[in-house]
């Protein structure tokens, strides 16, 4: 699965020449982060990571991840419906894990009050590995599905033209020809925009709902202009400004600030840490509201570790996509090997295997953002001191993949550079909008490929471990 530029890596001369280029195209472009000793000010900011060259992909297998994108986005829409699945399926894992427990509360509450909207937006990325088997054949399985906050859309709608420059100083003027154009930007922004047209109130505004802290402000940026550009109005607000200043009129419109809201695009919200009891508050008025949630809880819900496992068991599929034979055999010819860690004889079973031979597995919790992942001695460690104890239920096991690493220069700030052996991560962002039964759109919106050093189990770019990358198909 080489790259046309195995010579280019040898060329010392060459590669100080096209890393220089490349940093000051990524800066050109705007493929930006702000710094770590000022994440909420824009007066210095640097490149975000991305590999000096883009990195080979099979054709064949990105065709595959597009193809399916549209059976997720209906599969995750169809969780989100299915009351008695969330309730069956996360039930173990309500119990012994606060956070889960809590989002899964505001779901109950929200239905038990009536859902107020009648339109969905699902913004979806699905990420998947290239799992070189035994015979050594690249497949793709899916790694998991981000529901809530997908991010890097924006720069790495960015990143092509960079990766194309760096290939023309190269002389390789012929394959920078080759690269895909991708601009998930694009696409997101017109699942918003739609979303927000059949909201239904050319005043009302989006709402990005953001973090405290914002050095990944670019990237929201670039689907804030698409949007700004459709002249819909954007504002920016963090929990805390929706518990101050947010409130809900008696036909559960949402206001903040004396506008109204239409749709709420959540850039945060995925981890216990941006929770405290405010921002509870908060999410449970966003929920309860009339606006467009990006997702709404239930579709957040859909995307955690506990619902992926329980996907893979027979029969799930048929009963969640019923008549549609042939979406199910393209979503399930992406899986890998998942195990339930619930309580009894089946997962005494896996978590013995799993404590016999950790380098088989991952071990995964119930949490977005990467970095959380355990592996190798920590998976053992952790497995055998929880194997007895309902703990473990709120984890799941999967087979880990094993993919084809390949030399690739990592570009950081201050980093010195230097050349590693790299894996990739696919993800294809799905956009969906619902407007009570009818699909009034579903599509792939892009893709985002990112790489990082074999020595980095896990992680993505906003985790410091993962940087952005093109993908050159083979």
């Amino acid at each position: 699965m080489a790259a046309p530029w195995e010579d280019v890596l040898r060329n010392e001369g060459a590669i100080q020449e096209a890393a220089s280029v490349a940093v000051d195209a990524a800066l050109l472009e705007g493929v930006l982060m702000r710094t770590e000793r000022e994440p909420n000010a824009s007066d210095v900011v640097n490149y975000a990571p991305f590999t000096l060259l883009p990195s080979a992909v099979p054709s064949a297998l990105f065709e595959q991840a597009y193809a399916v994108q549209q059976d997720f986005n209906l599969l995750v829409d169809a969780i989100s419906q299915n009351k008695e699945f969330l309730e069956h399926t996360l039930a173990s894992t309500i119990k012994v894990d606060d956070f889960t427990a809590q989002l899964f509360r505001i779901h109950m509450q929200v239905l038990k009050e009536g859902l107020a909207q009648s339109v969905f937006l699902g913004i979806n990325r699905s990420d998947y590995m290239f799992d070189c088997g035994v015979d050594g054949t690249p497949a793709l399985k899916q790694i998991e599905i981000n529901t809530i906050a997908a991010s890097f859309g924006g720069l790495t709608s960015r990143t092509v033209a960079v990766h194309g420059r760096v290939l023309k100083v190269l002389g390789k003027s012929e394959e920078a020809s080759r690269l895909l154009p991708n601009n998930p930007s694009k696409g997101l922004a017109l699942g918003i925009a739609k979303a927000w047209e059949l909201y239904g109130s050319r005043s009302a505004v989006v709402m990005f709902l953001v973090e405290e802290v914002q050095r990944n402000i670019f990237d929201q940026r670039c689907v804030e202009n698409e949007l700004w550009n459709r002249n819909i109005r954007v504002i920016r607000k963090r929990f805390r400004d929706v518990f101050e200043k947010g409130s809900l009129d008696d036909a559960k419109r949402l206001y903040m600030d004396g506008q109204e809201v239409a749709v709420v695009y959540y850039r945060e919200g995925y981890v216990p840490k941006n929770y405290n009891q405010q921002n509870w508050e908060a999410r449970l008025l966003l929920e309860r509201s009339r606006a467009v949630k990006c997702p709404d809880i239930a579709t957040q819900l859909a995307g955690t570790k506990k619902v992926q496992q329980e996907l893979s068991r027979p029969g799930t599929l048929e009963r969640l996509l019923p008549g549609r034979t042939e979406a199910i055999a393209r979503i399930r010819a992406t899986f890998a090997g998942l195990y339930s860690l619930d309580m009894g004889e089946e997962g005494d079973k896996i978590a013995a295997t799993a404590i016999a031979d950790p380098d088989r597995f991952v071990l995964k919790p119930q949490r977005e953002g990467g970095g959380n992942n355990l592996y190798g001695e920590e998976l053992r460690q952790v497995l055998e001191k929880i194997r007895d104890s309902p703990e473990r239920t709120s984890y799941i096991l999967m087979d880990k993949i094993k993919p084809q690493p390949a030399m690739n220069y990592l570009l950081r700030a201050h980093s010195p550079l230097q050349v590693s052996e790299c894996i990739s991560e696919l993800g294809i962002f799905g956009v969906y909008v619902r407007q009570d039964k009818e699909m009034v759109m579903n599509k792939a919106a892009g893709h985002l490929l990112r790489t990082k050093a074999i020595e980095h189990a896990d992680g993505g770019v906003a985790a410091g471990v993962a940087v952005l990358d093109s993908p050159y198909l083979v």
